[in-house]
């Protein structure tokens, strides 16, 4: 029996769950305040973490998590650790895919080519291409360079999501790695709402070629109803399809009426990222630094850190609801926190929501649908919108 995801709402059996650095990784930072302050977000980013597993266990879910790599230094700066496993992995149908963190090669091709280069999405359609391009590429514009990080960058991948990976092997030998132009769209479950037999695609940016994104995910799953939603980013941060028939959304999405034909969609204006955004503002100052020795002596990070502790994590927790919501089975599903118009939608469907605080979640930048993601659901392939034949 191998594992497989036809809709997200099916009862879950077997959750990825990432992981954080733990106190003791901050013992690099010479200044004793902020290390002290990271050491408080590991310690309760763990904490939280249990929680999680607390209430999967509860309902009876196998649970695997990611790994801390042995060296997680690179390039000048410390990695960022694997929280967020679902936004590079992702189980549609019995297959999963992966993003390994490696180069997406058409952003290079596309940065770089003439006018009048053809069109090339993947290092295997490049290698097709006339020689003399594919000389400019590595002799003028350093191609090489940048495979050699790749595998670099693969090889810390493998390190961080190994015992994922193994298990998935364990159960079926479909380990699709996807380098091409939208291996970001098909490999990240931010990406993907899977209903059935509709898969709905969200967007990386709101310019991208829809029509391009269309054709490349029809060759992918030519056995399902493949629809794109502009989201402009992670689908799961903008809206939720908890059940058949009820979305809870951040904002009027104009294609719901079309993709999700007489859905109850509940809106919530002005919610999640745009309560924060004082905070994401002053996190800004800092330009990144966290992950770079010698940053402890500025004084904007010390600030940032100290902000976000002293006042920010108390302040989310109480008046920011996300959609980012993880569905247990179809009568009970995880949140971070409490909305009424949210729960009242819920409760009217028969649904029961479990709140699981997560409380440094704006400051590691993920919901409980990132720091999870589902490998095994109960159920075979549904038909909800049966009238599109």
């Amino acid at each position: 029996m191998t594992y497989s995801v036809y809709q997200h709402w099916d009862p879950l059996k077997v959750c990825a769950l990432g992981r954080s650095y733990p106190p003791e990784f901050y013992s690099w930072i010479q200044n004793k305040k902020v290390r002290k302050l990271f050491e408080k977000i590991a310690v309760e980013t763990e904490e939280d973490y249990q929680n999680i597993i607390k209430t999967l266990k509860s309902f009876d879910v196998k649970i695997v998590r990611t790994c801390i790599p042995e060296e997680t230094f690179f390039q000048g700066k410390h990695i960022s650790p694997p929280m967020t496993p679902r936004d590079i992995t992702t189980m549609i149908g019995k297959k999963f895919y992966y993003s390994d963190g490696g180069l997406t090669f058409s952003i290079f091709y596309n940065n770089v080519k003439d006018p009048t280069w053809p069109k090339c999405n993947s290092l295997k359609e490049f290698y097709a291409l006339p020689q003399n391009i594919i000389d400019e590429c590595f002799k003028v514009h350093k191609l090489q360079d940048l495979l050699d990080l790749d595998k670099i960058k693969k090889k810390l991948f493998i390190e961080q999501y190994q015992d994922i990976l193994g298990l998935i092997q364990e159960q079926t030998n479909q380990i699709i790695p996807t380098c091409d132009t939208y291996s970001t769209i098909y490999s990240s479950g931010a990406m993907v709402s899977r209903i059935g037999r509709d898969l709905y695609f969200g967007t990386a940016n709101y310019n991208d070629n829809i029509d391009d994104l269309k054709q490349a995910i029809d060759q992918e799953f030519p056995d399902t109803r493949n629809h794109i939603i502009n989201t402009g980013g992670h689908g799961d941060g903008t809206y939720c399809p908890v059940a058949p028939g009820l979305i809870i959304s951040l904002r009027d999405v104009p294609t719901y009426a079309d993709t999700f034909p007489d859905w109850e969609v509940i809106y919530l204006p002005n919610q999640s990222w745009s309560k924060v955004k004082p905070f994401l503002d002053l996190k800004k100052v800092n330009g990144g630094k966290w992950w770079i020795p010698g940053f402890e002596y500025d004084q904007a990070v010390i600030d940032t850190v100290a902000s976000w502790l002293d006042h920010w994590t108390g302040y989310v927790a109480e008046t920011v609801f996300d959609v980012n919501m993880l569905i247990i089975d179809p009568k009970n599903v995880m949140i971070f926190n409490y909305n009424k118009k949210v729960f009242d939608a819920l409760d009217r469907y028969g649904i029961t929501a479990h709140v699981v605080p997560f409380r440094h979640r704006y400051f590691w930048d993920g919901g409980i649908h990132c720091v999870t993601c589902d490998l095994d659901r109960e159920g075979s392939m549904q038909d909800y919108f049966p009238e599109r034949g």
